[in-house]
């Protein structure tokens, strides 16, 4: 008898690793997330610390055979596509952009994908440990000047929506926008979209919007048809209590690290959900690990003792608040396939090789 997957699992996918003309001007020739990663530093005995990639090495994504040997990996493991964080500030300015235009116009690798627009500015804080305690000053702004532009968005992916590798949901290309609730006018901008896809023969966009922790039912409100929650926030409160969690970010914006936030991983997964995460038209994430201290040094909150024991136990959760839906909506974003500057990544590594890949396809599959 044929496995059944139990869900669909979508993986975001980070385009950071190859380097680009604006990084090379920010933070030096040559500059990608490994730079962060391969500089990285234990902050405290048993701290794990640097993270090492083992079968693919610290790879370029420039080249097609790293993006082949991905798709193959997540496939094995379960997972149905990458969805592919896609930059846009407004006025065509893009940045990351050639892996998937390879991807896209090169028919490889054969392996679904969505997109997600990272609607946010890049400051110099963003990416490198080096500048924590410089001013906090944006380098891209992220802007949104109007219906021409939203046009132009459109107009600009509309080769990726036709594509046949394309994920949907309801038969509409699967859409994601990190912050949907900075749009302006988000009403106006699905509708500009919606009408726009209609005009070019699909059955709209299903938009999803990126849910702050317990915000979930007030992007819902925004019209969006589906939201991917992310409870990492409201786990955090908590665990700590929400008085010593907010104090601890008020201080960590004005004097960071000073303190450090280090919580287990296995308490976060116990609180990373609640009763919203139910809802038909509501999208959970399942989180791997989680340090963020490759970009963000002492400023960063950490997650520690993660394992693939954890992790599967932390999918099985996750499962039983989508088990009722129908097929089509048994949706779980993984957070990440390679965010390896947060600790947050399935690829192999030299602790743990393919352990998380492993119990992800044990437990997706029964």
């Amino acid at each position: 008898m044929d496995k059944k997957l139990r869900a669909r699992v979508i993986a975001y996918y980070l385009p950071q690793y190859y380097p680009i003309p604006e990084n090379d001007e920010w933070w030096g020739k040559g500059f990608t997330e490994w730079t962060n990663v391969g500089r990285a530093q234990p902050l405290f005995r048993g701290h794990y610390q640097p993270r090492v990639p083992a079968d693919l090495g610290y790879y370029d994504l420039r080249l097609p055979e790293i993006r082949e040997a991905q798709a193959e990996m997540a496939r094995s493991a379960g997972i149905e596509g990458f969805m592919y964080w896609h930059y846009w500030f407004g006025n065509g300015k893009r940045l990351l952009e050639r892996v998937f235009s390879e991807v896209l116009t090169s028919k490889k690798p054969e392996f679904p994908f969505c997109l997600g627009w990272a609607n946010h500015s890049w400051n110099n804080h963003e990416w490198n440990p080096v500048t924590q305690w410089e001013r906090r000053r944006d380098l891209v702004e992220q802007t949104y000047p109007g219906k021409k532009d939203y046009e132009n968005h459109f107009f600009s992916l509309l080769d990726a929506f036709g594509d046949h590798r394309y994920i949907k949901v309801d038969g509409k290309p699967l859409f994601v926008i990190y912050n949907f609730g900075g749009l302006p006018n988000p009403s106006e901008f699905m509708d500009v979209w919606n009408n726009l896809a209609v005009k070019h023969g699909l059955q709209e966009i299903h938009f999803v919007g990126g849910a702050p922790s317990g915000k979930t039912l007030e992007v819902l409100s925004l019209g969006v048809n589906a939201v991917n929650s992310n409870g990492q926030w409201m786990a955090e409160e908590y665990v700590k209590g929400r008085f010593l969690k907010q104090l601890h970010a008020r201080i960590n914006r004005y004097v960071g690290g000073f303190v450090l936030e280090v919580y287990k991983y296995k308490d976060i997964i116990n609180h990373i959900y609640n009763e919203a995460d139910r809802l038909e038209n509501v999208y959970p994430t399942i989180l791997s690990q989680w340090d963020r201290s490759p970009r963000s040094g002492r400023r960063a909150v950490i997650y520690t003792g993660s394992s693939p024991k954890l992790f599967e136990a932390h999918i099985q959760n996750a499962l039983t608040f989508i088990e009722h839906k129908a097929p089509e909506h048994k949706i779980l974003f993984l957070k990440s396939w390679n965010e390896w500057a947060e600790g947050n990544y399935v690829e192999p590594d030299l602790v743990y090789g393919n352990g998380y890949l492993n119990v992800l396809n044990e437990t997706l599959y029964k």
